[in-house]
């Protein structure tokens, strides 16, 4: 958070007044905030070994030694800004996995099978059918 808006979120206590030193996700435009942060740190990444959605951020290789390559410059890009990762939400070295929803493999976007399970067993309309069916007689 810019110094200069540390005193807009102040707070007091009994003991004395609290400032935040970073901007809370409960404020209105945080995510639009971070979300052109992000844009800008990591601009010259981003499309093509980075894809950075709010707080889901990608690093996608074609090959090993790539990889290490592009974590190597994704980690250096992080320090330069002094950005940090929570490491309890950190996943490394993976063929598949999750982003925003979908299925990302090395074959490309798959189904996600939790999706496609509740779309399978999603009810069907017929009950609503025939209530309405009956209110007609």
């Amino acid at each position: 958070m810019v110094a200069s808006d540390m005193t807009k979120k102040a707070f007091i206590t009994d003991d004395a007044n609290y400032f935040y030193k970073v901007m809370l996700f409960i404020l209105k435009n945080a995510g639009a905030t971070y979300q052109r942060l992000m844009d800008k740190v990591f601009s010259h990444i981003i499309g093509k070994c980075v894809e950075v959605y709010v707080h889901d951020m990608v690093v996608k290789s074609p090959s090993h030694h790539q990889h290490a390559q592009d974590l190597s410059t994704f980690f250096s890009t992080l320090r330069q800004y002094n950005l940090r990762l929570n490491p309890e939400k950190c996943i490394f070295g993976v063929d598949r996995g999750k982003f925003l929803g979908f299925m990302i493999t090395q074959c490309g976007i798959e189904a996600n099978l939790e999706k496609y399970n509740a779309i399978i067993e999603m009810r069907s309309h017929n009950s609503a059918n025939k209530c309405n069916a009956s209110l007609a007689d």
